[in-house]
């Protein structure tokens, strides 16, 4: 009697695939959007992102990452210390507002960007910069 409920129940799962293979979060592509800079005042600067396709904030947070630490590189420093970061997500867009100090030696502080190892790292993992 088991034996014949185990073949009916695997029957019916068989006949209910679509023989898809339904998707997983590793299948999703994120999908970078623009960028907005802005110079605050002095070495801090914000940072407006929005993306697609984001597995949760964390990628919201690298894409912030990302920016800041390729914009230091232009600006001559080699240093960045995230301040405050905010992510929103509204109808699958992804909104994230970072605002970074700038330097050219270590500030200190409980979150600093190494901009030029930040950087290799983003180009590593295919997400874009400024």
């Amino acid at each position: 009697m088991k034996a014949a409920l185990l073949i009916s129940t695997c029957a019916a799962l068989a006949a209910c695939t679509t023989g898809e293979t339904p998707a997983v979060e590793s299948d999703i592509v994120p999908e970078y959007g623009t960028v907005q800079t802005k110079l605050l005042e002095g070495d801090l600067v914000s940072f407006d992102v929005n993306m697609r396709g984001a597995a949760s904030d964390k990628d919201v947070l690298a894409f912030t990452d990302c920016v800041a630490a390729q914009y230091a590189l232009i600006r001559g420093s080699g240093f960045a210390r995230r301040v405050r970061n905010d992510v929103d997500h509204q109808r699958g867009n992804w909104i994230g507002q970072g605002v970074y100090t700038l330097s050219s030696a270590h500030p200190g502080g409980r979150y600093v960007i190494d901009a030029e190892v930040t950087a290799a790292d983003c180009r590593a993992n295919n997400i874009p910069m400024v």
